[in-house]
């Protein structure tokens, strides 16, 4: 009874054996593997007699440390498992109303046009809807009415309640089908966005490039008007240098310097 209480808590703890997966007893449900035949089971052999030297073997089998097989699982008609008192099937699908034990108005086949029952499902709705309002105002049964038989709006409200499951059913049955409409649609409006990104990145490259060219044309433009002052520049005559006038030079002889040594008092 506690394990059970324990399996169906919204919030279980985890099994208590799993205490027992440790690093060594991992190491020896591998060495137990390894020395075993390989054509006789692990489970069927004494792990005592085949792990005797090793230390701390624990009473209980090793091999039920062993992952799960789930292979099993998939060979059954429908493969379901179990988790926490819950049963999960493998291939999730919607059941039926039909297999569900209820009736079904429109046909079980998805690749028939269902779009004419359906029509006829939501005229079939709004007519009993009609038919309620006119039966709510039917005055209320007397003593004498018998027990057993039933209001008529008890009746438009049952076959309504049918109607909705129908149309409930067969919007659900169509989901994969909105799904990837919506996908469709996302994606479209994702290639629209970037188509509309590299546009507007094109744009603001030619508007850049029109640019540069403005600045190459400024540019040739200024150097072309440097051309010609360099070359005015060149083709005016060079002035000539004015001569230097260099002093008379003055020789003095030895003569010269005893004349003006018996002059000087």
């Amino acid at each position: 009874m506690e394990e059970d209480a324990e399996l169906r808590n919204p919030f279980p703890s985890p099994p208590s054996h799993y205490t027992r997966y440790t690093s060594h007893n991992l190491h020896l449900l591998a060495l137990l593997k390894e020395r075993a035949p390989q054509d006789v089971d692990p489970a069927s052999i004494k792990q005592s007699d085949i792990l005797n030297d090793e230390a701390d073997v624990p009473d209980w089998p090793l091999t039920q440390l062993d992952k799960p097989r789930v292979d099993w699982i998939l060979e059954e008609p429908e493969p379901y498992y179990d988790v926490f008192g819950d049963r999960w099937f493998i291939k999730d699908r919607i059941p039926s109303l039909e297999e569900s034990g209820r009736e079904q108005l429109y046909p079980p086949d998805p690749h028939v046009d269902r779009r004419p029952a359906l029509q006829s499902i939501l005229r079939s709705m709004l007519v009993t809807y009609s038919h309620l309002t006119s039966a709510l105002l039917l005055p209320p049964p007397t003593a004498t009415t018998p027990r057993d038989v039933q209001p008529e709006w008890h009746r438009h409200v049952e076959w309504i309640s049918v109607l909705g499951q129908n149309l409930m059913a067969a919007a659900n049955e169509l989901r994969p089908v909105q799904a990837r409409s919506n996908l469709e649609t996302m994606m479209k409006r994702q290639l629209e966005l970037r188509r509309e990104e590299t546009s507007a990145i094109h744009t603001k490259c030619d508007a850049l490039e029109a640019k540069l060219q403005d600045l190459r044309g400024s540019l040739d433009e200024l150097m072309k008007q440097r051309q010609t002052s360099e070359s005015m520049i060149s083709l005016k005559p060079a002035s000539e240098p004015q001569a230097s006038v260099k002093p008379a030079e003055v020789s003095t002889t030895e003569e010269d310097l005893l004349r003006w040594a018996e002059e000087v008092p």
